[in-house]
């Protein structure tokens, strides 16, 4: 994964745009367990990702699950279920015109308002606002 993530050469993102993909940084752990709990969630950001349910699908504890997680990863399972949210959030919003309601709802979401804290919270500017900025769509 070391070798991996030194090979990947991303461009060089303007603005607030992350430089790095979270997906990845979460598979940078030498545990397998944990990689294929990194993938599930990638791969069901819509689903109920609380630490009690990632916990029994690695056959832990929610405690034990929760502290090995932040030793592997570096992070909460919390805050990597944001990561991963905003970060499918992001490219939507760069990539579709598709409502901002309809991109927190595939994200994640619980609500658009949700999607516009986690944004600020994690980016520091506003969907709407982002996507004005980094669409790469055809502009009509």
């Amino acid at each position: 994964m070391r070798i991996a993530r030194r090979l990947v050469v991303f461009l060089k993102r303007p603005g607030g745009q992350a430089q790095f993909s979270v997906p990845l940084s979460l598979q940078a752990s030498d545990d397998r367990a944990f990689e294929k709990i990194s993938n599930w969630m990638q791969d069901n950001l819509g689903g109920d990702l609380r630490v009690e349910k990632l916990a029994e699908r690695a056959g832990m504890s929610p405690r034990t699950f929760a502290r090995v997680f932040r030793q592997k990863t570096g992070r909460t399972p919390g805050k990597a279920v944001e990561e991963l949210r905003v970060e499918a959030a992001r490219r939507a919003l760069e990539e579709s015109a598709s409502p901002i309601k309809e991109i927190a709802a595939r994200s994640g979401f619980q609500s658009e308002e949700h999607l516009r804290r986690a944004f600020r919270r994690r980016l520091n500017v506003l969907p709407h606002d982002y996507r004005v900025r980094f669409y790469q769509g055809q502009r009509q």
